[in-house]
């Protein structure tokens, strides 16, 4: 079953927390250690330990807490991993803690942190690890040893990156039928790779009926070129399941028969709150199916349908369905051709949505008319959105007011993405006063949007300061030479801030833009008038 690729995959412009670097893990092994010998508060109450057994603890309470925290991470891989990271310095400090109060009052006897500390009982088998590969009935005999441990805690197991024929399939089904009971999270992404689609079904055939009745939290169907006949092949597993709470389709072939299977073939949806379909040729028929299924799922936090071939009518629809889930946290409709006459229908469905806190709307043709109306919703809800990505949309200056209206609501923004777009610097300038108050900001793209000397300058200034910032991004655009060795200037004690200007074009567009005609003046002095005549606009005007 050769898998499709519909559509492109453009490149996320995101950071991730988690996992943290081998040097930040050692750093945090040498701070604890010396918190465990040192004399402080803590250790005057319980007494500390010598310098060699702190030494072996801290690894020891480092490597817990750091699978404790991965776990987590797991859980919610999309995710930019804070919570993993919080989770992780919550349970270092707890078990340093444990380890003292465990301290012996005899000088001589050493403490470790199995005796303070519960081990860690393993819940995730997993053999996605390595090299991806076809698996053989002796290697599968192997390696599934441990899930036929007698009183084994597993519940969350993944074969993803391993391709199963129908004899290592017949050695894995039984072990997962006995298994069943308590499993609570199953991955099967991309369990299939290369293998014949007679084969290929019948290998989905033999794991559905195994975990036939189970009863899981999280399902991943994943990266197996589906289609309709892998959808139905997996039949009996999904109309078994009740409690589904995560479900995912991602790069499955799911066309709009394979979308009226999965909404016929899963049964219940009431606890549903992840659902995702990315990189599918949906259509506009397959999204009024997968609508159907929105409907029916009042609890969704999480909703992705990216990259689908969807167009307005399907757009139209799946944005009326998500008018009914006021739990949406995330958003992404991104790489699809929805057109004003959707984004229309989605902005009154996000009047409903009060918990955003991130959309992703890039590539959807929008236009002004879509973007102004999203714009106009977003500013009034979602109070806490932190991450807001348009690019790609056609917006050009005339809805920069409403888009900056909007940023200028959203204090807890992060992530700003506007690249792609035509808001040349009338636009960017707009955009900066906009965030002049955000003390959340790391990452704002304005690649691609005719942007000279002016704009890129007052982004730049706006930024820099900014605790914690990342990344600013005005590649792609028409800043002058002048204007590059200026941003670079500006960013000269901290020039990772700043992405590459390889792609930046100096001489830029031949038409000047409006302000500058009327100005009546050319390089420096021209585009500092204009900065000086954008920076007075008053954003505070479009919320009246």
């Amino acid at each position: 079953m050769d898998a499709t690729t519909p559509n492109s995959q453009r490149r996320q412009f995101s950071i991730k927390l988690w996992p943290p670097s081998e040097n930040t893990r050692k750093m945090l092994v040498e701070r604890m250690t010396n918190n465990l010998s040192s004399p402080t508060i803590i250790t005057r109450k319980y007494r500390s330990l010598s310098k060699d057994n702190a030494a072996k603890n801290a690894e020891q309470i480092e490597g817990a807490a750091f699978t404790i925290a991965n776990q987590d991470y797991e859980k919610k891989p999309d995710g930019d991993g804070s919570s993993a990271v919080q989770l992780y310095a919550k349970e270092c400090s707890k078990l340093i803690l444990e380890i003292l109060k465990k301290i012996p009052k005899s000088e001589d006897k050493e403490i470790s942190i199995s005796e303070a500390v519960p081990a860690v009982q393993e819940t995730f088998f997993d053999i996605s690890k390595g090299k991806r590969a076809f698996i053989e009935a002796e290697e599968t005999q192997e390696l599934l040893k441990p899930l036929k441990e007698p009183g084994n805690s597993y519940s969350k197991i993944c074969f993803s990156n391993r391709s199963f024929g129908i004899d290592a399939a017949r050695i894995a089904g039984p072990i997962l039928a006995s298994l069943k009971d308590q499993l609570k999270e199953v991955d099967l992404s991309d369990f299939v790779a290369g293998r014949i689609e007679a084969e290929a079904l019948d290998v989905m055939n033999m794991f559905s009926e195994a975990l036939e009745g189970s009863n899981l939290k999280f399902l991943n169907l994943s990266d197996n070129a589906l289609g309709e006949k892998g959808v139905r092949a997996f039949g009996k597993l999904l109309q078994s399941q009740t409690n589904l709470e995560e479900l995912f389709f991602i790069n499955d072939g799911i066309s709009k028969e394979a979308a009226r299977a999965i909404s016929e073939l899963v049964p219940s949806t009431e606890k549903l709150k992840v659902l995702q379909f990315h990189n599918n040729m949906t259509g506009d028929e397959g999204a009024v199916a997968i609508a159907e299924i929105v409907k029916r799922s009042p609890l969704l936090e999480d909703f992705r349908c990216s990259s689908t071939r969807v167009g307005s009518e399907g757009g139209s629809a799946l944005c009326e369905a998500l008018g009914m889930c006021s739990h949406l946290k995330k958003l992404d409709l991104q790489d699809n051709m929805f057109g004003p006459e959707a984004a229309l229908v989605l902005s009154k469905a996000l009047n409903k949505h009060e918990n955003l806190t991130e959309v992703y709307l890039s590539y959807l043709n929008l236009e002004d008319e879509g973007a102004i109306a999203i714009a106009n919703t977003l500013k009034d809800s979602s109070p806490s959105l932190g991450v807001l990505e348009m690019a790609g949309n056609d917006i050009t200056a005339a809805a920069a007011p409403a888009i900056a209206s909007c940023i200028a609501a959203k204090q807890l923004l992060s992530k700003l993405s506007l690249g792609e777009n035509e808001l040349k610097d009338e636009g960017a300038i707009q955009i900066a006063t906009a965030l002049q108050g955000h003390n959340h900001l790391i990452e704002v793209d304005m690649n691609t949007n005719a942007i000279r000397r002016a704009g890129a300058r007052v982004l730049a200034q706006t930024v820099l300061h900014k605790d914690g910032f990342k990344l600013l991004n005005v590649n792609v655009n028409f800043i002058s030479e002048e204007g590059v060795d200026e941003l670079k200037e500006i960013f000269k004690k901290s020039p990772e801030m700043l992405a590459s200007l390889e792609d930046n074009d100096p001489e830029g567009e031949e038409d000047d833009s409006e302000e500058e005609k009327e100005s009546g003046d050319e390089g420096k002095d021209g585009e500092d008038k204009l900065e000086s005549k954008l920076k007075n606009l008053d954003v505070k005007q479009e919320e009246s």
